[in-house]
């Protein structure tokens, strides 16, 4: 059984240990090293991570099945002070993959957006993203293309999606 448990500051190294091994796969064809790197310390620094979890109030959940990680989702309530409940992050370890651990991820979280008051769910995927298809069928639609100068150079070419609740 999967079950889900809000992370905290202590569990930084399991929310890293997740990207480290989802992010060369995710993006290991759209991304130079370099700029797959750059990333990954802009992110999952353990300074970053303590920042979005403490001032920008992100939310963390780390899917497991019995004591084994198997996922996590980073969100935000009441984003850009609208009622809107932001996915910044969903990541699931390639062996847990096609298992329904994202749609149940995505499901849990729009329960806690609707707790909340949310109207809408929200997102950005990479164009170049396998996973854009599996967020269209979960009833998410392309609402603008954002490119998001990150630093160094690097660019992050986005689309921005929603699903109203």
């Amino acid at each position: 059984m999967i079950s889900l448990k809000e992370a905290s500051i202590a569990d930084i190294s399991t929310i890293q240990d997740v990207a480290n091994k989802t992010w060369p796969i995710t993006y290991g064809e759209i991304l130079s090293k370099e700029q797959l790197d750059y990333m990954m310390d802009l992110i999952y620094s353990d300074e970053s991570l303590i920042n979005q979890i403490q001032k920008q109030e992100q939310l963390f959940y780390i899917a497991y099945e019995e004591a084994s990680v198997l996922a996590f989702i980073g969100i935000e309530h009441n984003y850009k002070d609208e009622a809107v409940t932001r996915i910044h992050k969903i990541y699931i370890l390639p062996e847990a993959q096609g298992k329904g651990i994202g749609k149940l991820l995505i499901d849990a979280v729009q329960k806690i957006a609707n707790e909340n008051n949310s109207t809408s769910l929200s997102l950005n995927v990479n164009r170049f993203n396998k996973a854009l298809a599996f967020y269209q069928k979960l009833g998410f639609e392309i609402i603008a293309e954002e490119n998001i100068e990150i630093g160094n150079g690097y660019l992050m070419e986005d689309y921005k999606m929603e699903k109203k609740l």
